[in-house]
């Protein structure tokens, strides 16, 4: 086969399945729904309402991350066709051709992973809480490490992080934190982390030098607007006050600012002492409570829409989804997918994409 057909046969099989991607993401509505946000905030009166505009543009950003990468797509084929008709007679020419093939494979890859994030609040932010679970002081380390996992995984993909509440431990590491995780897709990516964290290494906190094992509990739901109706009742609802802990200076530790929200029916608790204010912490707890509810809602219609999933480990809280390992042999493994990492440290630098990417692969499978 002349080699200009082979490059051909390559281009046209990248143009196919970008064009199916296309229609399986509605590429073409997500594009005129962005010149409607576009326009929209051209009017006058646009940021009158500060957290009302944040949220339209925070849902151009969203649109805008589907949209790009396929426009980017479109520029280098148009490129490609141009560098075809020079590249039988050039050798250097022959060689770009290669590897803007080779590039444009390898994108088209991650768009198709990316066209698995497609439930109705993946495109949300997330709201991340950390609880330390089984295992002493040697949990509350862990918690801590997994803080710091999430919060260098969302720098790297240039995600903001807020942190909603801190519950530090007296001897180490936190009991709990909440923060959230704003960016396009950012729950779509992170909802698979809800579950329980499996830590084994050498304790630095035992004397003996034994091998401990410790948990957290991570739970992810996706931070919802006032367009998302969540119907609750002053009655089902016990608030706690108390007083803030950990990093603020004196004033938090002085004023009961802190808020605990319960939801008695499913038995949800939720607190915020990052505000000073306790009508802004109250707030911020109702909207987390909210978000909550939003998750717990949806676990039921996935569970009604696959009967097999009641077969299957939950995934939420009291469930072991990965083991990380630092004794006897460093490696990370996840228990569901069955993708491991040999190198624990890089992937508590944050490294954690390649674990997500296989989460949504796995899911796609389990519904066929």
């Amino acid at each position: 086969m002349p080699i200009e057909n082979e490059w051909g046969n390559r281009a046209a099989e990248i143009r196919n399945r970008l064009g199916q991607l296309k229609d399986s993401l509605d590429y073409d509505a997500k594009k005129e729904d962005a010149g409607v946000i576009e326009n929209a905030m051209t009017a006058a009166n646009f940021w009158d309402d500060p957290e009302k505009s944040q949220a339209t543009v925070g849902r151009l950003k969203a649109v805008r991350s589907i949209l790009k990468p396929f426009d980017e797509m479109d520029t280098e084929l148009a490129n490609l066709d141009v560098l075809f008709e020079l590249g039988e007679e050039d050798d250097d020419m022959a060689a770009e051709i290669v590897e803007t093939l080779k590039r444009l494979e390898e994108n088209l890859e991650e768009l198709e992973t990316k066209a698995l994030l497609n439930g109705p609040y993946d495109t949300n932010d997330a709201i991340l809480t950390i609880n330390a679970r089984d295992g002493g002081t040697d949990a509350n380390d862990w918690a801590e490490m997994l803080l710091r996992m999430y919060s260098l995984w969302a720098r790297d993909h240039d995600y903001a992080v807020e942190i909603l509440d801190r519950q530090d431990n007296e001897e180490a590491g936190i009991n709990s934190a909440s923060i959230i995780v704003r960016g396009p897709m950012a729950y779509g990516y992170l909802k698979g982390e809800s579950g329980m964290h499996r830590l084994v290494r050498i304790s630095p906190y035992n004397s003996e030098g034994k091998r401990q094992t410790s948990f957290a509990a991570v739970d992810v739901s996706p931070e919802i607007d006032e367009s998302i109706n969540v119907e609750l009742r002053d009655e089902d609802i016990r608030e706690d006050v108390f007083r803030a802990s950990g990093a603020g200076g004196q004033h938090v530790n002085k004023t009961s600012s802190a808020i605990r929200l319960t939801h008695i029916p499913t038995g949800t608790v939720v607190q915020c002492q990052n505000e000073r204010s306790q009508h802004k912490n109250r707030a911020t707890a109702l909207k987390m409570l909210k978000a909550r509810l939003v998750r717990l809602e949806e676990e039921k219609r996935e569970a009604a829409m696959a009967d097999k999933y009641k077969n299957m480990a939950k995934v939420g809280f009291g469930s072991q989804i990965r083991n990380y390992f630092l004794h006897p042999d460093q490696r990370v493994k996840d228990s569901r997918t069955g993708y491991s990492e040999g190198n624990f440290h890089t992937v508590l630098d944050g490294h954690i994409q390649e674990f997500l990417d296989a989460f949504l692969r796995w899911r796609v499978k389990t519904d066929e």
